[in-house]
């Protein structure tokens, strides 16, 4: 993670998740988290919606120049980016596994921008009420943000984290490996 809000929020996340795949929605408390909360957003996880936006910080909001609560998130995504994006909230509700991606966009007048994005999921007593708590930021804030809204967004190198995927991949590499030669028959003939 290179943005600094994407880094904490991850690590507050993780504390707070303690031994589960994820914390409850409810064990989120705003002040601890206050230095990202402009850079920070909940989505409910409602694909039919487009995954709307139930809080969104004030820098989220100035990219783009108006209030995202209750817009869609997917909405806000390149044609070419958003079935991945609803791809990768949808591994996040079913596997509890969150994204660190890079982001491009353009201003208005076709200044470009590099962004962050953080996608974690956040526990819930019943599907309606998934959410998943991330960041979107600037890498670089250029002069011209906050008096350009920025276009649609386009999804660009990303990895998954959270405790989930570790659990899954940690036995894969704990396992002991066998060393053997296998000799396969094929290749070139002897005179050939």
């Amino acid at each position: 993670m290179k943005h600094a809000a994407s880094r904490e929020l991850y690590a507050y996340w993780e504390e707070r998740r303690g031994k589960r795949s994820a914390p409850e929605r409810t064990d989120i408390e705003p002040g601890a988290i206050r230095h990202v909360l402009s850079d920070a957003f909940i989505l409910a996880l409602d694909g039919g919606a487009g995954h709307p936006f139930r809080l969104a910080g004030t820098r989220v909001c100035a990219l783009f120049g108006r209030e995202l609560k209750g817009e869609s998130f997917i909405g806000l995504w390149a044609a070419a980016s958003q079935l991945i994006v609803s791809d990768l909230l949808a591994i996040l509700n079913d596997e509890r596994v969150g994204t660190v991606a890079g982001v491009a966009a353009q201003s208005a007048d076709g200044e470009p921008i590099d962004l962050e994005l953080l996608l974690l999921p956040l526990g819930a007593s019943r599907p309606s009420l998934a959410r998943t708590i991330g960041v979107l930021a600037p890498l670089k804030a250029p002069q011209w943000l906050g008096s350009s809204p920025i276009g649609a967004l386009t999804l660009g190198s990303r990895r998954h984290i959270g405790a989930s995927l570790e659990a899954r991949l940690l036995p894969r590499f704990m396992a002991p490996r066998r060393r053997h030669l296998v000799v396969y028959d094929g290749g070139r003939g002897i005179g050939g």
